[in-house]
């Protein structure tokens, strides 16, 4: 009798019990990232815009993409092209401008343009640019860094009035 006294207790399994802790602990995580996100959304409301404020927004738009665009004579670029042969080109172009601020930024920035634009044309090889459409690449190209270098302006186009490989 003695021995029925002293019951066995049964073992705590340490797997079940660490497993259940885990899943628990995941859950209360889980769900308080959930309250954060919903509660970070509560007061969110979606901007309003009425229908002549946006009219209203695209006139201004168009009026600024109607408006005469300034052309800008820039000088000539002498350069050597890469590669063998030797050859050099002999370019001269305008770029034309959106706005007046842009046209005025171009020109404070002449050096640096004409650096950049140096560049460009030193790195190019003549193959690259004996078709149609290397000089076309080689104009988006121009247009591309022209933009990046320029903060207030934009460049629209660029018209080569001359260009010539020797």
């Amino acid at each position: 009798m003695a021995e029925e006294d002293k019951e066995e207790k049964p073992k705590i399994d340490v797997k079940k019990l660490m497993a259940i802790v885990f899943v628990v602990l995941n859950v209360v995580v889980v769900g308080g990232g959930a309250y954060l996100v919903y509660a970070g959304t509560l007061g969110y409301k979606t901007a309003k815009a009425s229908n002549d404020e946006l009219m209203e927004k695209l006139k201004e738009y168009r009026k600024s993409v109607e408006a005469p665009s300034i052309l800008y004579s820039m000088d000539t670029y002498n350069t050597n092209l890469d590669g063998l042969p030797r050859r050099f080109v002999r370019v001269e172009m305008s770029v034309e401008m959106y706005d007046k601020e842009g046209f005025e930024e171009l020109v404070t920035l002449g050096g640096q343009s004409r650096d950049a634009i140096t560049r460009i044309l030193n790195n190019k090889k003549f193959h690259e640019i004996e078709t149609v459409q290397g000089k076309l690449f080689l104009k988006n190209e121009v247009i591309a860094h022209l933009n990046d270098t320029l903060k207030r302006g934009v460049v629209k186009n660029i018209y080569f009035t001359k260009f010539q490989v020797q």
